[in-house]
């Protein structure tokens, strides 16, 4: 296994990723899923980053974790050219990692998913480089109207906060050149309103962009993998009916990305 630790920016990347492919067929190259955790623009959970890369990596992923600059340290948009960057980074060295530079994913949880999904919305103000070939979008914040995560986008705009916000409100965001997206949440979440999953797919689906969003009838906000690999002081809850959620998603990349 290689396991690796970088800096980006500031931002600390680290690769998950196999050493060889001695138990697959010659030349197989994997997908490579990058993962933002959440935690509001102000931290980075440990429960939606190393847990989530062991899980997909048993999936067939190389993986890494992106912990991305946060306030009160980096405001908008610091956090989002940093993940830029590392996307460009694995794909020059998919080799080195046995990955596919045409199968490279972001995966966000939270506010990670509202820092995923911007540069799925954004990349092209950026390098054709950091288009990310598919979206998972793990309760994410996307929107800064009706539904909004009020203090994801204080701590994303600092004082410019009253300026940016609706520029940041992501459903607006969504073009034909938004990857293809896979979308989870829980109907009552507390915290990030489950519209905000909605608002994202409906704006998909006025584009034309293949989509998945699966709502889950009950569970409570940052669930991560919802099993018991992930249980905290805090954290508490086993959701079998959403611990399913890598499978699915693994099922619709495998089948949507070639």
């Amino acid at each position: 296994m290689i396991y690796e630790r970088l800096l980006i920016d500031g931002a600390v990347l680290t690769i998950y990723a196999p050493s060889n492919f001695s138990s697959f067929s010659e030349g197989r190259k994997r997908p490579f899923m990058l993962i933002c955790p959440g935690g509001g623009y102000e931290r980075c959970s440990d429960r939606e980053a190393e847990p989530v890369a062991i899980r997909f990596m048993a999936l067939g992923y190389a993986c890494a974790v992106l912990r991305y600059s946060v306030c009160p340290d980096a405001y908008w948009p610091v956090a989002l050219h940093q993940l830029a960057h590392s996307v460009t980074y694995i794909r020059n060295h998919c080799t080195k990692y046995f990955a596919d530079p045409d199968r490279i994913f972001v995966m966000g949880f939270s506010a990670g998913g509202h820092l995923a999904a911007c540069l799925g919305t954004m990349w092209r103000d950026i390098s054709d480089d950091c288009r990310p070939d598919a979206l998972v979008l793990c309760y994410p914040v996307i929107s800064s109207a009706e539904y909004e995560h009020k203090a994801s986008f204080e701590n994303l705009l600092g004082s410019k906060y009253g300026e940016m916000k609706q520029q940041l409100s992501l459903e607006k965001c969504v073009s034909p050149l938004t990857p293809p997206s896979f979308i989870w949440h829980t109907m009552t979440d507390e915290s990030v309103n489950y519209r905000n999953s909605v608002l994202f797919a409906q704006a998909l689906e006025k584009c034309g962009i293949p989509h998945e969003l699966k709502l889950f009838s009950g569970g409570g906000h940052g669930l991560s993998l919802a099993d018991a690999s992930v249980l905290s002081s805090r954290h508490r809850e086993v959701n079998s009916e959403v611990s399913v959620w890598p499978e699915l998603a693994d099922s619709w990349l495998r089948e949507n990305i070639v």
